[in-house]
This record gives structure tokens, C-alpha cells and sequence, in this order.
């Protein structure tokens, strides 16, 4: 762990403008210690725990993605500054109650990287395909998991994964197991046969089932997206801008005709979607 800066006071702490990298991760140590001082730091961040800050930890990550999907570098600066925050403010949580320090944390993951990459920081050769390498990189935590007594297949895929994300990597467990659809053809056929069921018995299943057979047909959708080597999250990503642009422009339109969405209906909007699909067709075909 960095050395705590040599700043005595908060002014000090403010005009530490070097780009020194130890420097400034001690800085943000200490401002964060500062912050949970149970007799001096700020009420908010002394009533916290890690349930509670665990969800803007979730919501920052996604923030890290979304400028990266917008290649907007300018705000990804600031966006993984926020994540490395929630970094620093688990771990000082962790110290107060005696689990971890940043330190050991920062120990952890630096073990592990070398240990899971032989080829580069070990004895073992770099001449490997990317597809050996993935094979390699599933043995070594194979036996991390072991390690700690995840003896099945299943075992350590976390919880709190989104919904499509986690089912992919289940099933991707499951697949170097062999169990898996030889083909995409029998994914589309399972898709096509769960689809069916949720339409023909939609009006006689009850609210639980329906739930549940609409939990099938996405996790066939997943399935389906993983034969494809399409990352369904980002897929479903990319459909929620498309819709917003869309959404967007037919509010754009209204406007210009001196409406809102509510004074308009369904009939109107539609017309105003075909006619940005086809021009977004047109701009992809150009």
C-alpha cells in the first residue's frame, strides 16, 4: 500500500496537483479515511456499509461501459475515477472491521495475475493460440475454485451478475462439460419450441408461470447469443440506444408538427418509425 502523503491538513490535501500515481493513491486513501472518521468525517459516508454501497459500485461499472461504448475518453477519465472510488471505499470499510486493507487487496489480485499467467511472468512458452491460452486460463481457476472447496461445475459463478451475463457463463460451464447443443440449429429449434409454449398458453398460465416460461425463452435467447459468439448484454446494449435514437426522433418529428407522444397515437408514431428505419437502412446499405 502506498505510504500515507505527507499533507498534515485538508488544504494540503487539496492542492496536490502531482501526477505522481503513488502520491495520488494515497491521497485518495486518506481523503476516504477522512471521510469515515467516526468523529470528524461526513455523516453520509460514515452510515454506510458494503450492502449499501455495493449498488453504486454495480451502477458505476456500467457507467466505465457506457463511455466506452460512446468512445467518449474525456468522460471515461472521470467515470474510472468514480469505479476506483467504490475500490477505495470498500476497502476502507474492510480495514475498519479487520476483513482486508487495500493493500492485501491490491496484493491479491497482483498474485493472481501471475500465477494465472505462467507464460508471461513463469517458465511456460508464449507460443500459444489465444484458444489454448483460454484453455489454460479455465484450468488455473478450475483449480482456484477447488482451492476453495467449489468442487461443481456451477460453483463461483457469481449471483449478482446481470441476468444474461450470468447465463452465459453457466452455460459455458456446463458446455466444457459437454453439456451443450452440437449445433446452433438445435438452439434455434429449443427457441422456436419455447416460444410457441409462451404464446399458445399465455391466457391460461398464471402470473408465476408465465414468469417462468418467459425466464426459458431468454435463457434460449443467451444460449443462442453464445453459439452466435454475440455478447448478449452488449446486444441488448446496443437495441436500448437504437430504440432511445428512435424514441427520440419520432418526439423530434412530433414536435415539428407541433404535438407531444400523448397527443399523437400509435398509428402516427409507427408510420414516423418505418420511415427512420428506413432511412437508417439506407444509411448502413450507403
Amino acid at each position: 500500500m502506498p505510504d500515507a502523503p505527507s499533507l498534515s491538513n485538508s488544504d494540503s490535501l487539496v492542492r496536490d496537483r502531482t501526477d505522481d500515481a503513488t502520491r495520488q493513491m494515497a491521497r485518495l486513501l486518506e481523503i476516504m479515511r477522512r471521510l469515515r472518521d467516526p468523529v470528524t468525517g461526513c455523516p453520509w459516508d460514515i452510515e454506510q456499509d458494503f450492502s449499501t454501497i455495493a449498488p453504486y459500485t454495480i451502477e458505476e461499472a456500467y457507467e466505465v461501459a457506457d463511455a466506452i461504448a460512446r468512445n467518449e475518453m474525456g468522460e471515461l477519465e472521470g467515470e474510472l475515477g468514480d469505479l476506483l472510488l467504490q475500490t477505495v471505499y470498500h476497502t476502507q470499510m474492510g480495514s475498519e472491521a479487520g476483513h482486508f486493507t487495500f493493500a492485501t487487496v491490491a496484493r491479491s489480485i497482483s498474485d493472481k495475475m501471475l500465477a494465472r499467467h505462467p507464460h508471461v511472468f513463469g517458465d511456460e512458452s508464449r507460443d500459444k493460440t489465444a484458444d489454448q491460452q483460454t484453455a489454460d486460463w479455465e484450468k488455473i481457476k478450475a483449480a482456484e475454485r477447488s482451492e476453495k472447496a467449489q468442487s461443481r461445475t456451477l460453483d463461483g459463478v457469481a449471483i449478482g451478475l446481470p441476468a444474461l451475463l450470468r447465463a452465459v457463463k453457466l452455460q459455458k460451464r456446463a458446455a466444457r462439460m459437454g453439456f451443450d447443443w452440437p449445433d446452433v440449429s438445435n438452439v434455434l429449434d429449443k427457441l422456436v419450441e419455447e416460444a410457441r409454449e409462451v404464446t399458445e398458453a399465455r391466457n391460461q398460465l398464471s402470473q408465476s408461470d408465465l414468469e417462468e416460461e418467459i425466464g426459458d425463452l431468454l435463457f434460449v435467447m443467451a444460449n443462442l447469443a453464445r453459439h452466435l459468439k454475440v455478447d448478449p448484454e452488449a446486444a441488448l446494449r446496443a437495441a436500448n440506444a437504437k430504440f432511445t435514437r428512435r424514441f427520440n426522433a419520432i418526439e423530434n418529428e412530433l414536435q415539428v408538427r407541433g404535438k407531444t407522444p400523448a397527443q399523437s397515437d400509435l398509428a402516427e408514431m409507427d408510420a414516423i418509425w418505418n420511415t427512420i428505419r428506413a432511412a437508417d437502412r439506407e444509411a448502413k446499405n450507403t
